[in-house]
């Protein structure tokens, strides 16, 4: 069965106080929270799937939310006021960078308030894997960094909320063929070639042009997932030992690849500005479409004792939040095939994940 961590003294807040941010949990522990797919799932089924109720909900929104979205938003934080759990809110500038007003700014203000009044902490992750190539905030540093700043003023001005930083690991940048990806002509393309070779290519800082500064940032935070060996994905593999911290510290290599050139984001942005490191997603891949290759326990389990593993908290003693992205979606890369990223749905996997949750990952009920 899952161990439930007690919450120590920094914990110890009362849940029914409003506005109360997300404290850093003492040393040694973590809190363990889930990116739920709420228009299929629900927080109440994951709890009694998982034996256990997740310290952090992930949701995420289009930024400026539409009216249904703020509507459920409201819905899910009075569930999540109820678990004792706190949200991990991503939200999504889709309609690009500058869409981001004063007006809206405004708005989400409000709706802050009215949910962190609820007495939940909302940790915002805005425009997150804004280094990625993949969405239309992608690749654009300077301007990412005048709305990510506007969006923690906003957030900051509401007792209860934290700003997370969260860019995509930098395996892979900058990762060419996006929709997005920042081409020659491009104004951000001399503030991107970071060391002035003319073009753009791993031997560049994929996390420093996008840092909006400490004042702007509470936690820091990766995407980070097994999807294979090596580019274009598909096979479902099993991931090699240590390949999660190794993609953490830029030290990832294999007879496929060479990520050596990343640099080390824990050591930067973690120790270096003395921040609370979140892994902001992560799981493994398991492609449905394919019968070959290796089991979805296999993979997954492999992947899931890597981030559970006692040596890894003791090489990342920052690392105060893991987020399990317990979705089954149609992903771009293999092109038009399903990968199940979820841990709680087949009973061969949830049994063996609920078994092998450590007592130091923090469950809800918070402030308990």
């Amino acid at each position: 069965m899952v161990l439930l961590a007690v919450a120590t003294a920094s914990l110890a807040f009362a849940f029914t106080e409003r506005h109360v941010p997300l404290p850093v949990p003492e040393h040694g522990e973590a809190y363990y929270g889930v990116q739920l797919d709420w228009q299929h799932d629900s927080a109440d089924g994951y709890a009694s799937r998982l034996g256990a109720t997740p310290a952090v909900y992930g949701r995420y929104v289009s930024f400026p939310l539409t009216p249904e979205e703020e509507k459920e938003v409201g819905e899910e934080i009075s569930q999540l006021a109820d678990a004792h759990s706190a949200m991990m809110l991503t939200l999504e500038p889709w309609n690009g960078l500058a869409s981001i007003t004063p007006e809206v700014l405004a708005d989400f203000s409000q709706d802050l308030t009215a949910w962190t009044r609820k007495g939940v902490p909302v940790m915002v992750r805005f425009a997150h894997e804004m280094n990625g190539s993949w969405y239309p905030w992608g690749q654009q540093p300077e301007l990412f960094i005048e709305k990510f700043r506007q969006v923690a003023a906003a957030a900051h001005a509401v007792p209860g909320s934290t700003m997370l930083w969260s860019p995509n690991e930098g395996g892979g940048y900058p990762f060419p063929g996006g929709a997005h990806e920042a081409k020659p002509a491009a104004a951000a393309f001399s503030v991107l070639d970071t060391n002035g070779d003319g073009r753009l290519s791993m031997d560049d800082d994929p996390y420093g042009p996008y840092w909006p500064g400490d004042a702007a940032v509470d936690w820091v935070g990766l995407t980070l997932y097994h999807y294979g060996d090596v580019h274009p994905w598909g096979e479902n593999e099993i991931p090699a030992p240590g390949k999660l911290a190794a993609k953490i510290t830029g030290t990832y290599r294999t007879g496929f690849v060479d990520e050596t050139a990343v640099p080390d984001f824990y050591a930067a942005y973690a120790v270096g500005h003395a921040k609370p490191f979140a892994i902001s997603e992560t799981a493994a891949f398991y492609n449905t479409a394919r019968t070959d290759g290796a089991a979805a326990l296999e993979i997954k389990s492999a992947w899931w004792k890597q981030l559970f593993d006692a040596g890894f908290e003791t090489q990342f003693p920052q690392m105060k939040l893991a987020m399990w992205f317990e979705y089954t979606k149609e992903e771009t890369e293999p092109s038009n095939q399903v990968i199940d990223w979820r841990a709680t749905a087949d009973p061969a996997v949830l049994a063996p994940f609920r078994a092998a949750v450590p007592s130091r990952f923090i469950m809800a009920p918070l402030g308990g």
